[in-house]
């Protein structure tokens, strides 16, 4: 390159696979012979000696003001105060200085002392400093005004060319309506990752958001450390609400250290639900969604419209038969009395709470629980390569065969694959009465004993709402939120029924004409 005073700088440099431009126009000190760099821009934005400023913060905004047009990120750095006023002020380019040296020690890197494991790996960082010092000086003059008393404009890196100035950190910052979209759309189980790309594409491009995704991600982060301080507090907003509003039903425990152990609540509208379609209810407690890594169980029960429909809910921390008949006996408290009939998963803990507490309940045993275990316990290749998971399916799912029929069916289908010995199978057929439709068909109700999963549907649902990374308020607000968009779905049922008339297959016949009346859609076409 030869040493002409000024030369534009113009080429194409290949770093790798990638390619960039270099903006900037190179200029060689003739006495040292570095290479500086300057950019054209106009001469209102670019500072000057003797320019003044009523106060430093202006000062500096309008060299940021500067730095942006130029293509570099504008910092304050060192001042000179006396008596608490700043009598001078430096403003720099973010390049100034130089990083400190520091050595890694590759056996810190990674720490295989523990069965070989590897440890956290050291975060190699890249440096933005260059070492060169373009500045604005400003001092205070008798005049009260702080005037610019030195000004380097020259540079010894490149500037950021205009298509990337988006980028500066000076120009990345979210805007008032961009942290509340964040707030609000986490309360619908969106992350700042998605609430970003939601932005951009809304805002046409990357380059239109203002920020990048790594500052949604920290605002994200920075927002829950902000709320987990209030999770302490939103025990005491919880009763608070409980005293002003007497059908509101809360209660919670603790450990000797203060930990929260337990939390079960219930509002006035789970209670008037439970009065109306309380006939079966089911809890399940294998659902983790906050950061304490504690349970949610929430009781599930049944609508008119064949629906699940939330009647209270409770974290707890441990799955004992003490923590259960502890929550089963708030339940009673809430809602007066216990269900008629209760479905759970195979847990011994909550089958000994149920017996002990709600005696005179019913207690089910979900069949989805069980039939889903059904190829793990029998065995892939049985299942895969005959028709065996159809023939106890065909007997299983169903209320429309006896007992006596049930157990002819079940009997040959051990037969016909040789499981009659099979442990699993065994203690399921002893426990028969417990969760087969043919042994409970005199009771009121049965049919909603037979579905699928409730509670694991109810948990997919909340699913939609939380993630593992909740604070106990945002997982309270999520919930909240979840509730909200159950009612709008029960909402809208009962205005499909009421207001759309049902296809009748016959014009004479009567009784169906009368149901289309009586029942509500769902139920109907059932």
């Amino acid at each position: 390159m030869e040493n002409d005073d000024q030369e534009s700088f113009n080429l194409i440099i290949f770093v790798g696979f990638q390619t960039y431009q270099p903006v900037g126009k190179l200029h060689l000190s003739p006495n040292s012979g570095k290479k500086t760099y300057l950019l054209e821009v106009a001469e209102s934005l670019k500072p000057k000696d003797k320019m003044t400023f009523d106060t430093v913060n202006n000062a500096f905004l309008f060299y940021q003001k500067y730095a942006m047009a130029s293509g570099f990120t504008a910092r304050k750095s060192s001042q000179y105060t006396h008596h608490g006023v700043i009598k001078s002020k430096w403003f720099v380019c973010s390049k100034k200085g130089t990083k400190p040296f520091k050595a890694i020690d590759t056996a810190k890197k990674i720490d295989t002392s523990n069965n070989g494991s590897k440890g956290k790996s050291v975060r190699r960082v890249p440096s933005i400093r260059t070492g060169y010092e373009a500045r604005m000086c400003v001092k205070l003059m008798p005049s009260n005004l702080y005037e610019v008393y030195s000004f380097k404009e020259a540079h010894n890196h490149f500037f950021v060319a205009e298509e990337d100035r988006h980028l500066l950190p000076s120009n990345r910052g979210m805007n008032y309506m961009q942290e509340q979209a964040v707030n609000s759309l986490s309360a619908l189980n969106i992350g700042p990752v998605k609430a970003f790309n939601i932005m951009r594409t809304l805002y046409g491009g990357f380059d239109k958001v203002g920020a990048t995704k790594n500052n949604f991600k920290n605002f994200k982060r920075d927002l829950n450390r902000y709320i987990s301080e209030f999770d302490a507090d939103m025990i005491k907003r919880l009763m608070r609400k409980k005293e002003y509003m007497p059908n509101f039903s809360m209660e919670y425990i603790t450990d000797e250290n203060g930990v929260l152990r337990g939390l079960f609540w219930a509002g006035e509208d789970a209670k008037r639900n439970f009065s109306v379609f309380g006939d079966v209810v089911s809890f399940d407690a294998t659902y983790r969604h906050n950061k304490y890594n504690i349970m949610f169980v929430p009781f599930t029960d049944i609508d008119n419209h064949n629906r699940n429909v939330t009647l209270g809910a409770a974290i707890i921390g441990n799955e004992t038969a003490e923590t259960y008949s502890w929550l089963l006996n708030l339940f009673c408290e809430a809602f007066g009395h216990a269900p008629p009939v209760i479905v759970t998963n195979q847990d011994p803990a909550m089958k000994k709470a149920i017996k002990d507490t709600w005696p005179e309940s019913r207690h089910r045993l979900c069949m989805w629980h069980i039939m889903d275990k059904l190829s793990a316990k029998v065995g892939a290749t049985i299942c895969n390569n005959t028709d065996f998971k159809k023939r106890p399916c065909a007997i299983v799912w169903t209320n429309s065969i006896l007992r006596v029929k049930f157990e002819s069916e079940w009997a040959t289908i051990m037969n016909d694959f040789n499981l009659v010995d099979h442990k699993w199978l065994q203690s399921l057929y002893q426990i028969r009465d417990t969760w087969i439709p043919a042994y409970y068909r005199e009771e009121v109700m049965f049919g909603l004993m037979r579905t699928s999963s409730r509670s694991d549907s109810e948990n997919h649902f909340f699913g939609q709402f939380c993630n593992p990374g909740c604070t106990l308020v945002e997982f309270l607000g999520h919930f909240d939120s979840a509730i909200e968009a159950q009612r709008h779905e029960h909402r809208k049922n009962y205005y499909d029924t009421r207001n759309t008339n049902a296809e009748i297959w016959a014009e004479d016949f009567v009784l169906e004409d009368q149901a289309s009346r009586i029942y509500t859609r769902t139920i109907f076409f059932d």
